[in-house]
């Protein structure tokens, strides 16, 4: 039976507490709110739980043997830093860190301490978003051409982190995953129309190895709420619609040009007769029906028991949040394009 502690029970916080919770050979010890209201929140949903104000009282319980951190994106380094020289294994919810040298930092004392450090990018447990790299990894696609994503909403407004910071790491863990790859650069634009230097809009741009290019549009100022994922390959073409009912279509569609591989026809050769459009079935797959949030605290707990990285392990969680530090960047200079390997040897320095 492993013991837990959770730091944090606010916005994300209970979908943490009730999956940890539900695992059968976990119970959740602990959890530290500053909040009187979110500890009786604790109280009366889970009697079994203890609510308390200190991280010291809990780091002095030598039973608890993993933190869960469910806190603001700034405090995840340094809770993330007490919890492992403490000798805990570490779950931090996404971001892992602000900075990829936070990252490295607390990267290094789990790994010299011999400890679990991974970070809650759920959507590596998602049904769909697997079943979608199960048709990559079988060629199906073909030659992916580009990826696009769109996570709107009206809200929730947030003043520590931007955007980009609060949404943007579910897409470009995506991203990241179903190309195999991490970004080599970024270009991003955005505006402020809430709080003065805090975007509410980004569109950003990643570009990465092969020439395969991901368009990400994230925004707390829309109608309607979408979470959607559309890529585009030389075969099929797929949209993951985590808003739908049926979450994953694929789609028999595109344009052929005979002879060429599926590669399109250069400009000076505009033989377009030779183009051939196809538009066949669209397949929706069942999928199964587990909760990501439950895949991902599953992994974890077996993680630390197998004594192997998780799924959603820290070098993944370093490579989104340089891809954020680069689009930061991006942002910041009026859009400029930002080489991801200029991120990478300031953070060396």
């Amino acid at each position: 039976m492993l013991t837990l502690a959770q730091i944090g029970c606010g916005y994300w916080g209970p979908n943490l507490l009730r999956n940890f919770s539900a695992q059968p050979d976990a119970r959740v010890k602990y959890v530290v709110e500053a909040s009187a209201e979110r500890r009786r929140y604790v109280r009366d949903n889970y009697p079994q739980t203890e609510a308390v104000e200190s991280l010291d009282a809990v780091l002095a319980d030598s039973a608890v043997q993993a933190i869960v951190l469910a806190t603001p994106a700034a405090t995840h380094a340094e809770l993330a830093r007490r919890a492992l020289a403490a000798g805990r294994h570490v779950f931090v919810e996404k971001p892992l860190a602000r900075t990829i040298g936070e990252v490295d930092e607390i990267d290094a004392l789990a790994r010299a301490r011999g400890l679990t450090l991974m970070v809650g990018h759920t959507f590596l447990y998602n049904p769909a978003v697997l079943a979608l790299k199960e048709v990559i990894a079988r060629g199906e696609l073909g030659r992916i051409y580009y990826l696009y994503a769109q996570r709107l909403n009206l809200g929730v407004v947030r003043a520590d982190v931007n955007a980009l910071w609060n949404l943007a790491p579910h897409d470009i863990s995506i991203f990241n995953f179903l190309l195999d790859a991490a970004p080599v650069a970024v270009t991003a634009q955005g505006a402020d129309f809430l709080q003065p230097g805090v975007e509410d809009i980004v569109f950003a741009t990643f570009e990465y190895p092969g020439g395969v290019r991901a368009n990400l549009q994230v925004s707390w100022l829309d109608p309607q709420k979408v979470r959607k994922v559309t890529l585009v390959g030389s075969r099929r073409m797929v949209v993951y619609d985590d808003v739908a009912e049926e979450k994953l279509a694929i789609y028999d569609k595109g344009i052929d040009a005979p002879g060429r591989d599926h590669v399109a026809l250069p400009f000076d050769q505009p033989d377009t007769a030779r183009l051939v459009y196809r538009s066949g079935a669209v397949q929706r797959p069942k999928l199964p029906t587990t909760e990501p949030l439950h895949a991902a605290a599953r992994d974890f707990i077996e993680a630390i028991r197998d004594r192997r990285p998780p799924r959603a392990d820290a070098a993944g969680g370093r490579a989104v949040v340089a891809a954020l530090q680069a689009a930061t960047l991006s942002l910041r200079e009026n859009s400029r394009r930002v080489q991801l390997e200029e991120i990478l040897r300031a953070s060396a320095s």
